[in-house]
């Protein structure tokens, strides 16, 4: 099978749910442009603090709004691949909406064993984050983020490799339709 052309992936999940690395393997799986322009990078090109910058973007709605235009704008061209928190609400016209689950305490080892510091701290500042960009979102965009069941697939990653969640992801997107092919896709969770 071959891929649809132009095709637009989008990848969401929570802090720690595997985004970032399950988004740029499924990009270069797939030969597809990985997007994945964050408050990581954000604060990497301005130089601020990462914690400084989500804590601005609280009072501040400029940095979700740079965040996810510039997102969005670079989605848009397809042949791609768009890792972010709001991905699957903000693509619009993606081919396929992928979810990527896992419980507060997985997300939170996750995050520990990648960033190191005190494991407690890390549970908390992972839990204050959901709660804040919660808040945010729903403040911003009137988006629920933990309502997601519209999406084609949600993934627990919670006992999954990033190569086994890419497998899942990679199998379905070459199943998307087109130009005349007509597999029936249903959703699934």
């Amino acid at each position: 099978m071959k891929l649809k052309p132009g095709i637009k992936i989008a990848i969401s999940g929570k802090s720690g749910c595997g985004n970032s690395t399950v988004s740029r393997l499924t990009a270069e799986r797939l030969g597809l442009r990985m997007i994945n322009y964050t408050f990581h990078t954000v604060a990497e090109e301005r130089g601020i603090d990462f914690h400084t910058l989500c804590k601005l973007a609280e009072t501040d709605p400029q940095w979700d709004l740079l965040v996810d235009t510039r997102q969005v704008e670079l989605a848009r061209e397809g042949n791609c691949v768009l890792g972010s928190r709001l991905a699957v609400w903000l693509l619009n016209d993606a081919d396929l909406k992928i979810f990527l689950d896992a419980p507060l305490l997985v997300r939170a080892q996750r995050i520990h064993k990648r960033e190191g510091g005190d494991f407690e701290t890390v549970l908390r500042q992972t839990r204050e984050r959901d709660e804040r960009d919660h808040a945010r979102f729903l403040k911003l965009y009137k988006i629920d983020n933990n309502h997601y069941q519209f999406v084609d697939l949600v993934i627990d990653t919670t006992e999954l490799t990033p190569e086994q969640v890419v497998d899942r992801i990679v199998e379905r997107a070459l199943k998307i339709p087109w130009n005349g092919h007509d597999e029936t896709l249903t959703k699934d969770t």
